[in-house]
């Protein structure tokens, strides 16, 4: 098994069943752990957490909604970051809570339902029998940080929502076999607010700020034992479509990934981080300060922003500074506006293929020119 490849998350099937029989007999071999798609309100990633846990918390003013369609229908879906939720907390509260510990943020009854179907599958042998299940949460900030914009508001729902997160991986664990799940913390939100220091050209204030916006890890990384396989998502964002934002080289990405090791106080078995088109290889400098501590680090190169040098281009830049990696996409497909095109599939095809047809043909295939950028 070359472990050679990562499924962030989201993939535009309906139910866990439909991604596992998918998925699994293609990629399998090349995966250490396989996702549910992220199916249901999940497919939108925080907007469902907009939509069920924080419209109508008691402590919680709703100030506006997404927008209604086009019939005048109400719509929990954003048409982009403009339109999404936004709250305030009431006044006389000074951090807000969660009730139902455990249950009330969803991603564990997802989990649960998921799983039995993940299992049920392994048996039948259709799913390898190495493979991990994945549960995708997103970290606390990006959970919460898009909705509510008083940043003093912000900071009395952090403590309750990270004691939430804890809860909701507690009790996962309790119905699913550690050894049997991968949990995955997706992070777009908290890269986003570490650059807006690199921006302003602050290396140590992104520094503290990375060490910030990480600090939740420590409490939920305390409920997951060992046994359970543990990584974290980095990306630029994707509701307004891929990227959300380009920045200038990947400097925060590293001091992000930087501070969540630290902060996990456990081991990290992997992680993974998005590319954009460039091959430059100034972009790519700040991964040879990755502290990774054992993780294995998985390139979200499988896009097709690529230049006149292809994904082997890329990859050669970046084996300068970080020698050994895996690949995946830089986010999930589920939520992508448009198909992605393709990255060494033919081009010669009467018709184009079904969206899922590339996704595992270019997966595929990337797989071929990582082994052959290693041999090179």
């Amino acid at each position: 098994m070359s472990h050679d490849l990562l499924l962030v998350g989201s993939i535009p099937l309906d139910t866990p069943e439909e991604v596992f029989r998918t998925f699994a007999p293609r990629l399998g071999d090349s995966l250490a752990y396989l996702p549910d798609g992220e199916i249901g309100d999940r497919r939108y990633w925080i907007d469902g957490i907009g939509h069920r846990v924080l419209n109508g918390h008691r402590d919680i003013e709703t100030l506006s909604y997404p927008s209604a369609d086009e019939n005048g229908v109400e719509n929990w879906r954003p048409q982009g970051i403009h339109d999404q939720y936004q709250f305030r907390v009431r006044d006389g509260v000074d951090l807000v809570r969660f009730g139902d510990p455990g249950w009330r943020l969803g991603y564990t009854r997802d989990a649960i339902n998921s799983y039995f179907v993940f299992r049920q599958l392994k048996k039948d042998g259709v799913i390898p029998q190495h493979l991990r299940f994945q549960v995708c949460i997103p970290l606390t900030y990006s959970c919460i940080a898009n909705f509510i914009p008083d940043p003093d508001d912000l900071e009395k729902v952090a403590p309750g929502f990270t004691t939430a997160i804890a809860a909701e991986v507690a009790e996962m664990i309790k119905h699913i076999p550690p050894e049997e799940l991968a949990i995955q913390f997706d992070l777009a939100i908290e890269n986003r607010l570490i650059e807006l220091f690199l921006n302003q050209g602050d290396i140590e204030g992104a520094r503290i700020e990375a060490a910030r916006v990480s600090a939740p890890a420590t409490e939920i990384c305390a409920a997951i034992p060992e046994t359970v396989a543990l990584g974290y998502h980095s990306c630029y964002g994707t509701l307004d479509g891929w990227p959300g934002r380009q920045p200038p080289d990947s400097m925060g990405t590293v001091l992000l990934l930087n501070a969540l090791c630290a902060a996990s106080g456990r081991r990290v078995d992997f992680v993974h981080f998005p590319t954009l088109g460039v091959a430059d290889e100034k972009f790519f400098q700040p991964l040879a300060d990755l502290e990774l501590l054992g993780a294995r680090a998985y390139v979200g190169a499988i896009h097709h922003m690529h230049g006149a040098d292809g994904l082997a281009g890329q990859l050669k830049s970046i084996k300068k500074y970080l020698p050994e990696f895996g690949l995946a996409a830089p986010c999930g497909f589920g939520r992508a506006p448009e198909r992605p095109g393709r990255l060494l599939t033919d081009e010669g095809d009467e018709a184009p293929p079904d969206y899922i047809e590339v996704i595992l043909r270019d997966h595929a295939a990337a797989v071929d020119v990582l082994r052959d950028v290693g041999a090179a």
